[in-house]
């Protein structure tokens, strides 16, 4: 029987089919059946309640339940029938007057869109290159150095300056009056390493062990300090220690110490230089791959529908909630997250999934088991223990899913940048690492 699809608006469409009533109650009459034999009421044993009995209790839910199972497999069916692609799920409502027996509604439902892209031939894409260079294994290694440095009292009457580690009392005042949070005795930090605010900080360097001082502070509107944010604090420190840092040699012994098999500080160098060019083939990666699907949501002509958007907002509100929970917010459940804020990004992400669907369906571009598994070696490849790695992304399907989109992706940005005019930029290992 050859289903009628009503096309309402754009992606919207509307199916009307109807349901024998005898069907349905011939399905409900089996479970109920099937229930009597299981379930248990005060006052029979298991497996003796009467039918009507079962029937009275639990005939409305089954009822419903037969309704949506058989609505559910009737729209199944006649979506099949007509070859659509439905997005979403669809919205159900029962008809008035339908013929005697015969249970009729309508389905008002959204399909997946037919996807345009313009000639990538004719696309222009910025592919970034970066190299690590000798400076940024340097000073990789001085950070390493920096996290292992030890400290020594310096002499007697030497002067705090950046890099050492102060040992204060402080207590401060606004307006005469102490404030919570405001003091504290045998109070350590490193002075010029951004710790405290620049005003304390300005004021212990140059100062000497015993010496006190008064300073005014000024806390900014935005410090996390509710109670004295946008006030002007007056502190009195009093240094009581000093202490030089002392940053390890680079040597043989910080190599081992650092967990490198061969112990040399060549041997350090290379694995700094290893671990460095994996993150900046990664970091590469996700830049271009950012730049190509720019192009493609320009190059792309579509209608979006409805349905997949709204449930695309409803999932990001949802993880703005579970971030406020991560953070401790009270009634993070009760928070008021306007939904508009989420449309652009939640239509732009549709937007890029259906047209990177497209491009894979059209040009075979899945995800094959070898890039899956040669992208858990690398993912894994940065850990102490890969095999412990790999075993914990292959014994997830979720973890694995993730994997396939990343290599999907990655699939799709080759695509595009064989096809597009592409012109190549190198830049920076700090500018790629952020640190520009």
């Amino acid at each position: 029987m050859a289903v009628t699809v009503e096309t309402l608006e754009k992606l919207e469409r509307k199916i009307t089919l109807s349901l024998p009533l005898a069907a349905i109650q011939t399905e409900v009459d089996t479970r109920l059946k099937k229930l009597a034999r299981t379930v248990k009421m005060d006052g029979f044993r298991p497996g003796k309640v009467p039918m009507n009995v079962v029937a009275q209790r639990y005939g409305y839910s089954v009822h419903y339940e037969v309704l949506n199972d058989k609505v559910g497999e009737a729209f199944s069916l006649a979506a099949n029938e007509a070859q659509l692609r439905v997005a979403g799920q669809p919205r159900i409502t029962e008809k008035e007057g339908a013929p005697e027996g015969q249970f009729t509604f309508d389905a008002v439902f959204e399909v997946y869109p037919d996807v345009k892209i313009a000639d990538l031939g004719g696309a222009e894409v910025e592919k970034v290159t970066a190299e690590v260079s000798d400076a940024a294994i340097q000073k990789t290694l001085d950070i390493l150095r920096k996290q292992r440095r030890t400290f020594a009292q310096r002499a007697q009457g030497a002067a705090a300056q950046d890099g050492d580690r102060v040992t204060v009392d402080f207590e401060g005042k606004i307006d005469g009056e102490p404030f919570a949070g405001g003091k504290a005795d045998d109070f350590q930090f490193l002075v010029g390493e951004g710790q405290m605010l620049k005003e304390f900080e300005d004021a212990v360097r140059g100062m000497k062990p015993g010496e006190s001082k008064t300073f005014p502070l000024a806390f900014p509107a935005d410090y996390h300090g509710k109670d004295v944010a946008g006030k002007t604090a007056d502190f009195l420190v009093t240094v009581k220690k000093i202490e030089a840092a002392h940053l390890p040699d680079v040597n043989d012994a910080l190599a081992k110490s650092l967990g490198v098999a061969e112990g040399t500080v060549a041997a350090l160098q290379a694995d700094i230089r290893k671990n460095l060019e994996r993150e900046v083939k990664s970091r590469l990666a996700a830049r271009n791959k950012q730049a190509v699907m720019d192009v493609l949501v320009a190059k792309a002509e579509l209608d979006l529908p409805k349905s997949i958007v709204q449930a695309e907002i409803d999932r990001m509100v949802e993880g703005a909630r579970e971030d406020l929970k991560q953070r401790g917010i009270k009634d993070a459940d009760k928070a008021p997250i306007p939904a508009e804020l989420f449309t652009a990004q939640a239509e732009r992400r549709v937007r890029l999934g259906l047209v990177v669907a497209e491009l894979v369906r059209t040009h075979g571009l899945q995800a094959t088991p070898e890039q899956m598994k040669a992208h858990v070696d690398e993912l894994a490849g940065s850990y102490e223990r890969p095999e412990d790695v790999k075993r914990w992304y292959l014994g997830d399907n979720r973890r694995m899913a993730e994997v396939e989109a990343v290599v999907i992706e990655g699939n799709v940005a080759d695509f595009v940048l064989g096809k597009a005019k592409v012109s190549e930029k190198a830049i920076s290992f700090e500018e790629l690492m952020g640190q520009a």
